[in-house]
Order: C-alpha cells, then sequence, then structure tokens
C-alpha cells in the first residue's frame, strides 16, 4: 500500500508533505526534502525495522510522490490514528460511527497488528476523516528513493 504526498520549492527550501499522514517537512534540495518526509514517517511509526520510500509520482503531477513503506500494516496504522486525532475523536467514537460496541477490533488497526483489506481500510478512513479519499492506481517507475538505517 501507498500513500500520496508532495514535494514542492518555496523559496530556498523543498517543502515535503504526506497529507493523509498528516507530515510536513522541509530540505535545501528536493532529495534532502524526500528524505526528510521519510525520516518524519519513520519516526511517527518508531518501530525498529520500519522502513520508508518515497517516490516520485509523475502521473500525480505538481510534484507528486507516493510513500510506501516495508510493513503496510504499520503506515495504515499511521494513517488512521494521526487522521482520528486530526478530527478530534477518540476511540470510542470511531467505534460508534462503526457501529460497533468494542474498542478492541478498530483499536488492532490503529495498533498496525491487522492489516486491513482495502475496502476496509476506505471504511475506517471515512469514519475518522470523511473527507479523506482511498485512490487505486498503478505504480510509478522509483526514481527518488529513501530509506534509513539505525
Amino acid at each position: 500500500m501507498m500513500i500520496a504526498g508532495r514535494i514542492w520549492k518555496d523559496g530556498s527550501w523543498w517543502l515535503a508533505e504526506s497529507e493523509i499522514a498528516d507530515v510536513i517537512t522541509q530540505g535545501k534540495t528536493r532529495t534532502e526534502a524526500a528524505a526528510m518526509l521519510a525520516d518524519a514517517i519513520e519516526s511517527l511509526v518508531d518501530r525498529s525495522s520500519f522502513r520508508v520510500t518515497v517516490r516520485d509520482a509523475p502521473s500525480a503531477g505538481d510534484g507528486g510522490v507516493t510513500v510506501e513503506a516495508n510493513d503496510p500494516a504499520a503506515l495504515v496504522a499511521l494513517v488512521l490514528r494521526r487522521q482520528r486525532q486530526a478530527s478530534g475523536l477518540s476511540l470510542a467514537d470511531v467505534v460508534e460511527k462503526l457501529g460497533q460496541t468494542s474498542k478492541t477490533a478498530y483499536a488492532r488497526y490503529e495498533q498496525g497488528d491487522v492489516m486491513p483489506s482495502m475496502e476496509k481500510f476506505e471504511e475506517l478512513l471515512r469514519a475518522v476523516s470523511p473527507r479523506a479519499a482511498v485512490i487505486i492506481g498503478t505504480q510509478a517507475r522509483p526514481t527518488t528513493s529513501r530509506s534509513r538505517t539505525k
């Protein structure tokens, strides 16, 4: 699974953002900004083996990039948690929106213990952020890559 992002120049700095992950950072070069975006996401997930690759997505235009992780469940967990927090929702609020009674099932997705299907991910994402969209498409050829070693 990949999430969308974009990198653009603002003055003398390059900004890198993944809106769905609620992350924005910067670098002195485009390559550095991509590396900083990967580093920020890896730091937020905070798992020693978790790695992110940021690639140009020419089909997205306007500096579009894709963000892909070696552990898709952890990336999904980050997106769900950050979107829930940005919406000011508690776990109980999300469970109610989903029509469930137990917080445990949803919490397992948000902790990265379970990888949802695309249909389930879309349902979960709508519950925490109704304006967010899931876009399915083809993978772009890698032109910018970044992975971190600890």
